[in-house]
């Protein structure tokens, strides 16, 4: 199959996973269910992901690629690191918000394994937290401190609990304002942390 035709078969059964967990849940997402969904064979899906724990691998990695791939570049970037932060904020603060990644986390919570936790651990977090770091390093006062520290910080005050407060229904997406006002105030609490203001 040509990398064009893959890619959208591909996409069509990760749209069609979503759609099954949103409604059955993680333990009614079988691998045979989602197939069915998507109109694909079982076997494709087993020869291409290895199993269910492998096609959400799969989504978490795919829900965290454009935000990953910002990040790569903006820190290839010899650029202003503050507008840079400003520039991607509000980008990982809506992917980690989105009805997609609020479904993951979800599937997650019901999954008594605890491997879909580990592969959004894996493939989202700990991907991008050290992208994350790499950036924040640059910022005017963060060498006193060390990556992990920034990051975490940086994590703290931009998501906070929200995500969480969007995986148990207490509030809806936030709005372009409210993501707006949320970064912002996040970007002045990280400065003040580190002495750059």
């Amino acid at each position: 199959m040509k990398d064009d035709k893959k890619q959208a078969r591909q996409d069509t059964i990760i749209a069609a996973a979503y759609a099954v967990i949103a409604k059955h849940g993680y333990e009614g997402a079988s691998m045979l269910r989602i197939a069915k969904a998507a109109k694909a064979s079982n076997e494709t899906l087993y020869r291409w992901y290895g199993d269910k724990t492998g096609l959400f691998e799969a989504m978490v990695i795919d829900n965290a690629a454009a935000t990953k791939a910002a990040l790569e570049q903006a820190t290839a970037t010899p650029a202003d690191p503050t507008q840079t932060l400003a520039a991607f904020s509000p980008l990982f603060l809506t992917m980690i918000l989105s009805d997609r990644a609020i479904a993951l986390n979800r599937a997650a919570a019901a999954d008594p394994t605890g491997a879909l936790g580990a592969a959004i651990s894996s493939g989202g977090r700990d991907a991008i937290q050290p992208l994350i770091a790499t950036l924040l390093v640059k910022l005017p006062g963060a060498q006193a401190h060390s990556p992990a520290q920034l990051a975490a910080w940086y994590v703290a005050l931009l998501v906070g609990d929200l995500q969480i407060k969007r995986v148990t229904g207490v509030i809806g997406p936030l709005s372009p304002a409210k993501t707006a006002q949320r970064c912002h105030a996040a970007h002045t609490a990280l400065f003040r942390l580190i002495g750059s203001t």
